[in-house]
């Protein structure tokens, strides 16, 4: 792969966006988001002959997809899974047909165990099989509802509250992590298609979840502007790491209210760090969870328009990317959070007022220039030298 970039225009807007985690491969996941239910998951994949990233397959998936991942790659696995949210946890099963694949990059898996699923019909139109000519198939094999009982008059009745994210375990692969509008984070056993625990995570609505390297802990953002840490061998009691500053205005009466958090992504080679953002904000809060309420920096977009999305990369704890309505992706630079950590604890910054950042980092190290606003961004840890952009109906791989 000698090109620095390879595009794919999709028919519809695109918002989700996932790379695939096998060894070897370099296709991605994209979904649509049309407010309606007339939206499809869709699986690209690099056509090595002509250079270009082409569909292998396609399925119907009813409700806007909120977010897609891969599953994790586990040594040996041959089956290759991936997840949607919208209004349900949707796990789907990707096959390819070795007769079709000439041209298309292939993955190289090894014979051992494949991971366990319950089986589960496709159901409802939603999940049934790829367009005709596909070189892939994607089949659904497990519908999870987030179902919660009523309170009050409704109290004997369950509601399906719609899913805003989820993160999956890369440790133990059979465990996702859910949020919903709902206030509940719930925790999935993929091979029972049960719910681990459901948890009240916050006092609104939760936007984003995201799981800690390792298999206990997770931290999700909500309306209410907190970021709160739950450890799931000790779900009596979160910790929250920090709150936006309250506006003045908007509450009940006239309350202040905070400022609510929309993304929260974790770094994954040194899990003492999460970055966040807030609703409309041009910036990307990093905090360490050791030291609540006070983020340890601030990643400043000179143009103060929103970002709306994060990743860290996987293969380094010093770099994020950000990307937001300034039509901007950019990667910066954290390497001297030891050194701002250090500065502190000799007590030469005591951090800003009202949970504000005593540094700013106002330089990123790259910056790509979409012709659009970029709704969504992903890192390829199969391929670390690799992100993945999505803007208007354009899903555009950029080599950094």
């Amino acid at each position: 792969m000698s090109r620095k970039d390879y595009s794919y225009c999709a028919p519809w807007p695109v918002y989700a966006l996932g790379w695939s985690q096998r060894p070897g491969s370099f296709r991605m996941a994209i979904g649509s988001f049309y407010e309606e239910y007339a939206n499809k998951l869709k699986v690209i994949q690099l056509h090595e002959p002509s250079g270009e990233l082409v569909r292998i397959a396609e399925a119907d998936h009813q409700f806007p997809i909120t977010k897609t991942m891969f599953s994790p790659h586990k040594s040996g696995r041959t089956r290759e899974f991936l997840a949607t949210t919208g209004d349900f946890l949707r796990i789907w099963e990707l096959t390819i047909d070795e007769d079709e694949m000439d041209g298309v990059q292939p993955t190289t898996p090894t014979p051992q165990q494949p991971m366990r699923f319950g089986s589960s019909p496709d159901s409802g139109g939603d999940g049934s099989g790829s367009t005709s000519g596909d070189s892939g198939h994607l089949s659904l094999r497990a519908n999870m509802a987030n179902t919660r009982r009523g309170m009050g008059p409704n109290a004997k009745k369950d509601f399906v509250a719609p899913l805003t994210s989820m993160d999956w375990n890369e440790v133990n692969p059979s465990l996702c992590v859910t949020s919903s509008i709902d206030t509940t984070c719930t925790v999935w056993d993929i091979n029972t298609q049960q719910a681990k625990t459901q948890l009240i995570a916050h006092d609104k609505e939760v936007y984003d979840v995201a799981f800690a390297r390792g298999t206990d802990v997770f931290a999700s953002v909500g309306a209410d502007g907190s970021v709160r840490m739950f450890d799931l061998r000790a779900l009596e009691h979160s910790t929250i790491i920090y709150e936006t500053p309250t506006t003045g205005h908007g509450g009940i009466g006239g309350a202040p209210e905070n400022t609510p958090l929309v993304r929260i992504a974790w770094n994954k080679q040194d899990p003492n760090y999460v970055a966040a953002v807030q609703q409309d904000s041009g910036s990307v809060l990093v905090l360490d969870v050791r030291v609540p309420a006070i983020p340890v920096t601030e990643l400043v977009n000179r143009g103060s328009v929103s970002v709306n999305a994060i990743a860290w990369a996987p293969h380094s704890s010093a770099h994020v990317c950000s990307a937001g309505d300034d039509r901007q992706a950019m990667i910066w630079d954290v390497s001297q959070l030891a050194s701002m950590k250090k500065n502190e604890t000799a007590g030469q910054g005591t951090g800003g007022a009202a949970g504000k950042p005593a540094t700013s980092i106002v330089d990123p190290v790259l910056v790509y220039q979409a012709p659009a606003e970029v709704n969504q961004v992903t890192w390829s840890s199969v391929n670390p030298e690799w992100i993945a952009v999505a803007y208007g109906s354009t899903v555009q791989a950029l080599r950094i």
